[in-house]
């Protein structure tokens, strides 16, 4: 039986999602994944239905067991809340699948613009999910500056290249879905350290089954196994758990800042020449180096639309809280 406090950052009302908007949800976390650096598990925070999705991960394994096996298939879909991950993972494949080329195509494109969307995307979920924190003391600076360092490193270490094998992709999926599944950890982002992103992407895009499916097995396993993890700390140590998340989102706002100077450089599946390794820089910098405008005021613009998009979700999920009490 799950643990009621865990539902104490979340609304009330969360098991009366409608299937649409829960599908809805698998679609921002869809093209959230998508993007190295901004986290799948950070839409899911914001949105209402994290610890939903962490419970009904967990009570898989479980619900085989006592009903799968056994041949109860309906007490099975209610025990893990299949009405619910399937409409989840429905949006999350749908839009990795439609919105893959177009992120790929826009993020090249305007990408001043899109990565200060994703700016102001992320400091508005630091504000929300530090707001979650129930008891605010001294002890919390220790999660807190240890998640920005760890989350900050991540972001500039050197991405490699690993041989595309069956086991490279299997484990390339355990690790993706462990970094996807934590607020302010982009599983996207370790794709790239690791030099699995521009394969993963390319067996999307051309619709792999084989590769795809060894992609997938890999994140069955690390979904399981770390959800029931996070589970277990939320229980234990919520507050510390927060500062720590809340710590991961403001070191990963390196990785989305806008204005980069490009380090090294990759060719890519389609033969065309991409940034390999960046570092963050001024955009008064950026100007000198590359001759190009900064966009400052637009990307400030977008900025603020990122910020006012989570602000926004947030203030439908408490007028529909403040409804269902009012029914």
């Amino acid at each position: 039986m799950a643990d009621p406090s865990l539902h104490s950052s979340e609304s009330e009302t969360a098991r009366n999602h409608h299937p649409a908007a829960v599908f809805l949800r698998g679609i921002a976390m869809g093209a959230a994944d998508i993007v190295p650096g901004v986290s799948g598990g950070t839409i899911a925070f914001i949105t209402g239905i994290y610890f939903r999705l962490l419970e009904a991960i967990n009570a898989v394994p479980g619900a085989v067991y006592r009903h799968l096996v056994r041949g109860r298939f309906r007490a099975f879909w209610l025990d893990c809340d299949g009405s619910f991950l399937v409409c989840l993972l429905a949006g999350i494949l749908a839009s990795i699948a439609s919105l893959a080329s177009a992120i790929s195509y826009v993020l090249v494109a305007y990408p001043i613009l899109i990565w200060s969307f994703f700016f102001g995307l992320i400091v508005a979920s630091v504000w929300h999910v530090g707001r979650q924190v129930r008891h605010y003391k001294p002890a919390l600076l220790v999660p807190l500056l240890s998640g920005i360092a760890i989350a900050w490193w991540i972001t500039t270490l050197s991405a490699s290249q690993v041989s595309p094998s069956a086991l490279a992709f299997f484990g390339a999926g355990a690790l993706a879905i462990c970094a996807m599944i934590l607020p302010g950890i982009s599983g996207s982002f370790i794709l790239v350290i690791i030099g699995m992103y521009a394969p993963v992407l390319a067996a999307i895009k051309s619709l792999d089954v084989g590769i795809l499916l060894l992609f997938m097995a890999g994140c069955v396993v690390g979904l399981l196994s770390i959800a029931r993890l996070i589970t277990w700390a939320f229980h234990h140590f919520h507050d510390l758990v927060l500062a720590l998340l809340t710590g991961f989102m403001i070191g990963a706002l390196n990785k989305v800042w806008p204005w980069k100077e490009t380090l090294s450089w990759r060719v890519n599946s389609s033969g065309d020449k991409v940034p390999l390794n960046e570092a963050s820089i001024s955009p008064w910098t950026f100007a000198e180096q590359s001759g190009q405008d900064p966009q400052v005021l637009f990307a400030v613009l977008m900025a603020v639309v990122g910020f006012g998009l989570v602000l926004l979700v947030e203030w439908i999920g408490f007028r529909r809280g403040d409804a269902s009490l009012a029914r």
